[in-house]
């Protein structure tokens, strides 16, 4: 591996107690566990005795103070502070993903008692995963949880869960495809205040661009940094390529980083992404100094993250239900919600309704009435991206990789992490297990799991050229699996930011929460938990309204 690809041998010294560089065997990272890890090591005469390596996460960042945070804060404590409602509401919420869950905490939060049904028996949406036979887990996507997500980073500590987040070092680390087997990296300095830190890293990084390419993208960003979130939001008629030629920054710029940022962030190429989600994605992660820093949960969604949100919604008198899919919107014959109805024929009425489903099963179940609806009507535009999550494990310790999130630039992977290195709950001291993400997907969402592994291990041999061959005459599978989601997140298109709901809609106590709603998020989980607290701010903002509705209905029900 070429000196790019190495991690800084001073900071690992640091890290993990070593004293010189004689002494830095490995690096495996666990928040305060104190786990020894058996490191094999050789000495000048090629013994190679076992020993202890004592390594934790790095810390977390101080992102306490930031304005983003303090503004998510606010709004978090607006919610305990608020007056106590006379005659709390009933709230109906379809959909157990991260905005549903965030909009019954936050209701329950002020004094409301919600009720969420999801459609599956397990938590967490697009964040869901499963165990198998064998105990181990499998996820619907690779979720990273950024410093420049303040309400999500709010929400685990009014959960108390901080300490389940495992913070990485403030690096991002490309894959060099001409280079296989080699990595470049952004280092951001801690030393440094945002945005230098940024401006540093890119400076610092030479494999990937050359310094005329550097100043000609830095010239071509120099509207948005003048121009602010207006100039930022007038982009959005424009693809991630088109804007970069249109500013005469080179393709080669595209290539070279934005292809791979762009399936990141919307699991498509710059041909298609709209450049607003860019120039978003870049306004956050470099305005903030930990912005861009990286941390992983220390075990599986549901489990870690979603299971303590229900137990929060619980313990304030609300209730969560699995297998209660919505299978109808029964109307009033004003147009209002009457009740939900599920498949199972329980039938559900509230004092408010909230659909919290990605926007393809909503517009699935949206009533014939409310179609033509100029708020309805702009959903059209908004459909989900295909995305494939494979897992495989492996019958050894992979060595190339780090305790990392890791971007492959490979034409049909996009990131990857070997979470059997990352994530706590997932630990493995001998074997590895990848966990992948598989974008653009359209054209293999239909394809067979055997047909995705066999190009998923033909990309891997390019990224082990020296561990992994397609094969697998070197490291072997010993298990996989794969996850398809034919509709994701929403396909953020150029032209799609009009096409986003508020999240209260025009039928009166009918609200909408989901990444896909108005917030100044991206399609994320920090714009899903977003979208849920400004749900339920519109709900507790109309609540004389909602209960006035509420007792008309008890007098029609007794006159009759």
């Amino acid at each position: 591996m070429s000196l790019s690809g190495s991690v800084s041998a001073t900071a690992l010294n640091l890290r993990c107690g070593f004293h010189s560089n004689s002494e830095l065997r490995s690096v495996m990272s666990f928040r305060g566990q104190g786990l020894k890890i058996p490191v094999k090591t050789t000495s000048r005469n090629g013994f190679s005795p076992l020993q202890q390596v004592v390594c934790v996460d790095y810390p977390r960042p101080d992102i306490d103070n930031t304005s983003n945070f303090l503004e998510a804060a606010y709004l978090s404590a607006s919610f305990r502070t608020s007056p106590r409602p006379p005659k709390p509401l009933k709230v109906v919420i379809a959909g157990a993903g991260l905005a549903g869950l965030s909009t019954a905490k936050y209701l329950a939060d002020s004094g409301h008692k919600p009720l969420l049904l999801e459609a599956r028996d397990v938590l967490g949406g697009k964040v869901a995963a499963w165990k198998d036979e064998d105990g181990d887990w499998y996820e619907t996507g690779l979720h990273i949880f950024f410093g420049a997500y303040p309400n999500i980073q709010n929400l685990f500590g009014e959960l108390g869960i901080n300490d389940r987040l495992q913070w990485k070092e403030h690096s991002m680390i490309f894959a060099m495809p001409n280079k296989p087997g080699e990595f470049s990296r952004f280092d951001f300095p801690e030393v440094l205040p945002a945005p230098i830190n940024g401006i540093w890293a890119i400076l610092k990084n030479n494999e990937m661009l050359t310094w005329p390419e550097k100043v000609k993208f830095a010239i071509g960003l120099l509207p948005a940094m003048i121009g602010g979130q207006a100039y930022v939001e007038a982009q959005d008629g424009l693809s991630v390529q088109e804007w970069m030629r249109k500013q005469g920054v080179p393709d080669r710029v595209t290539t070279e980083v934005f292809i791979a940022m762009s399936k990141a962030l919307n699991f498509i190429n710059p041909d298609e992404l709209s450049m607003q989600c860019i120039l978003i994605a870049l306004n956050r992660f470099l305005q903030e100094k930990h912005g861009s820093k990286m941390a992983f949960l220390d075990g599986s969604p549901p489990e870690r993250l979603c299971m303590p949100i229900v137990e929060h919604i619980q313990s304030l008198g609300g209730e969560v239900r699995l297998n209660s899919r919505i299978q109808k919107i029964e109307l009033n014959d004003d147009g209002t919600v009457k009740n939900f109805v599920l498949t199972n024929g329980s039938v559900i009425e509230g004092d408010a309704y909230v659909f919290a489903t990605p926007v393809d099963i909503l517009k699935l179940l949206l009533p014939e009435n409310w179609k033509e609806m100029p708020y309805f009507k702009r959903l059209e535009k908004l459909v989900g991206v295909p995305v494939i999550n494979v897992h495989i494990w492996f019958d050894r310790k992979l060595k190339n990789t780090y305790d990392h999130l890791l971007f492959s630039r490979s034409p049909l992977l996009s990131v990857y992490a070997d979470m059997s290195v990352t994530c706590k709950e997932y630990y493995d001291p001998n074997k590895s297990m990848l966990e992948l993400v598989f974008a653009p997907a359209a054209e293999w969402i239909s394809r067979s799991d055997e047909e995705i592994i066999d190009a998923t291990m033909k990309e891997l041999a390019k990224l082990f050229p020296d561990e992994i061959a397609a094969d697998q005459s070197k490291a072997k599978i010993l298990k996989y699996h794969v996850v398809k989601t034919p509709r994701s997140v929403y396909k953020t298109v150029p032209n799609c930011e009009p096409c986003r709901p508020l999240q209260r809609s025009p039928v009166e106590g009918f609200y909408l929460a989901g990444d896909f709603t108005k917030q100044k998020y991206l399609a994320s989980m920090e714009g899903a938990v977003l979208s849920g607290k400004l749900c339920a701010q519109a709900i507790v903002q109309d609540y004389e309204l909602l209960d006035a509705r509420a007792k008309d209905r008890l007098v029609e029900a007794s006159i009759r």
